[in-house]
């Protein structure tokens, strides 16, 4: 799978999960200052959702200090279904019922054994075949409403 992986900053975490993404066999490509390129926490969301709405890549996955920013900013792209994900069955949820396409971490409160079971359970679940209808419902409400 191809994952673009965005952060506001490079930290230990953001390098433990690129990490990981490449041990599970991931092409990755980094965005914004994990790359060196100074890009504040919107710009950064906003390239990397860009690329997951364009099909440019399968996934992405997208850091800020709280990862609600990440989260807002991202979810303003057209087609992008961001998660903040604490902990592992959050992420489950995410991809279950929400068939969420951009895993959101926080930098401040996410430990690198947290994000490892988080990668896991977002890795491991897919969205369920009865949730489908409600997937095309969040679609035709964005339709409906733009990127607000």
């Amino acid at each position: 799978m191809k994952i673009a992986v965005a952060s506001d900053e490079k930290t230990l975490l953001t390098d433990f999960v690129v990490n990981e993404l490449k041990k599970r066999g991931h092409e990755i490509i980094l965005l914004g200052p994990l790359v060196g390129e100074e890009l504040p926490w919107t710009l950064v969301s906003e390239e990397l959702a860009d690329m997951v709405a364009d099909a440019e890549v399968d996934e992405g996955v997208l850091f800020c200090y709280t990862g609600t920013g990440a989260s807002i900013a991202a979810n303003k792209v057209p087609g992008v279904r961001a998660a903040l994900c604490g902990d592992a069955q959050t992420a489950k949820g995410a991809r279950w019922w929400n068939d969420a396409n951009v895993l959101v971490l926080s930098l401040r409160a996410t430990s690198p054994e947290v994000a490892k079971e988080i990668l896991e359970a977002w890795f491991s679940e897919t969205v369920r075949p009865e949730e489908i209808a409600t997937i095309d419902q969040l679609k035709d409400i964005e339709a409906r409403h733009g990127s607000n």
